[in-house]
């Protein structure tokens, strides 16, 4: 931690799966100058605790945490635990914050978003893609167009976990070769907003049926998101989901049609050479023979499993991309937050 600086102060609004994740991340990295001062979750304090101290996909935490009072005491740090259903109804300004993390997902529109700041948070992070283009003032994919962030921003979207993954692969392919037309398919770990048995759960109505006995399709922005962080591709990019019965770790199948002859050849050449140099620590590449499970707990945007990548005709290129939806994505939202306050600090 830098000796002339205070530690930068941030806060969870949401500590579900990602909440939880960002926290684990921020010290399973150390040497931050973050700190997390306080967390706004609806769970009572004992689950809390219980929640962060074990977690089924990503094992016990590393280190000390127990609750006294109103404090989560993470490695010697308080975090002070509060329980609000709406953001008006804490007083964020008065805990000195930096930077909000919005982890719920619930607050997708500006005029939701605002409510945070009209009640004193001085900058906010929001871990969904928001709707529509002016609901934030940026949307980041860290590694990509982060340096485009401008200082004076209040309201910036961390994407979405398949899109951390996808653009840099795109991005990539595009400028060294030339892309006409994409078609991805997510295949995502089973999510919260599917039930355990069949019940009520969702007006889409397949996210009624049990999240475990079925592959089950359901709607994504992902053409969406892309688009809006390569314009160059509006227009030739679409997109489905499927949901599969696993708790973590993600693949995208994306099928592309190039502007010019290729190989498999060339194209694992350039993503390998890509996550050696400029992509480093974004994107990784692998030709082992791997399992999904083999990626829990990696905090890799994307991994292009290379021993999958087909091209025929010669123009069409099928590709796998590994990614974990809750590790990587967090570990995102870290990248973003970081940039974010350095860059604030040196502005001011």
């Amino acid at each position: 931690m830098s000796s002339s600086h205070r530690p930068l102060r941030i806060a969870l609004n949401g500590y579900g799966r990602i909440g939880r994740c960002v926290l684990r991340a921020l010290h399973e990295r150390g040497g931050s100058d973050m700190q997390i001062v306080a967390l706004n979750d609806l769970a009572d304090q004992a689950s809390i605790e219980y929640l962060t101290r074990f977690d089924s996909t990503h094992g016990r935490f590393p280190g000390e945490v127990r609750v006294d009072g109103d404090c989560l005491h993470i490695n010697g740090q308080c975090v002070q635990v509060l329980c609000a259903p709406r953001p008006e109804d804490i007083d964020w300004q008065a805990l000195e914050l930096d930077l909000l993390l919005e982890c719920s997902g619930q607050y997708t529109s500006r005029a939701d978003a605002e409510r945070f700041l009209q009640a004193g948070a001085p900058r906010v992070l929001f871990s969904q893609p928001m709707a529509g283009a002016g609901a934030v003032d940026t949307t980041l994919v860290y590694g990509i167009n982060h340096q485009t962030l401008d200082p004076a921003a209040r309201l910036v979207s961390n994407a979405s976990c398949t899109t951390n993954a996808s653009v840099p692969v795109l991005r990539l392919l595009n400028e060294l070769i030339g892309l006409e037309y994409i078609s991805i398919t997510t295949i995502h770990s089973a999510m919260n907003d599917q039930p355990v048995i069949d019940a009520y759960h969702h007006t889409d109505l397949r996210r009624t049926r049990s999240a475990f006995q079925s592959v089950i399709p359901v709607s994504t922005g992902l053409a969406r998101g892309i688009e809006r962080l390569l314009p160059e591709l509006a227009g030739r990019v679409e997109a489905k989901a499927i949901r599969v019965p696993t708790v973590n770790v993600s693949a995208l199948d994306i099928t592309l049609q190039t502007s010019r002859d290729t190989s498999a050849a060339e194209v694992n050449r350039l993503l390998k050479s890509a996550s050696e140099s400029e992509y480093r620590g974004l994107l990784d590449y692998t030709e082992l023979q791997h399992a999904s499970c083999d990626f829990n707990h990696d905090p890799h945007s994307a991994i292009v499993d290379g021993s999958q990548t087909r091209v025929a005709g010669p123009r069409l290129v099928n590709l796998l991309v590994w990614f974990d939806n809750e590790w990587g994505f967090a570990n995102r939202m870290l990248d973003v937050a970081d940039y974010w306050l350095q860059l604030a600090n040196r502005n001011n």
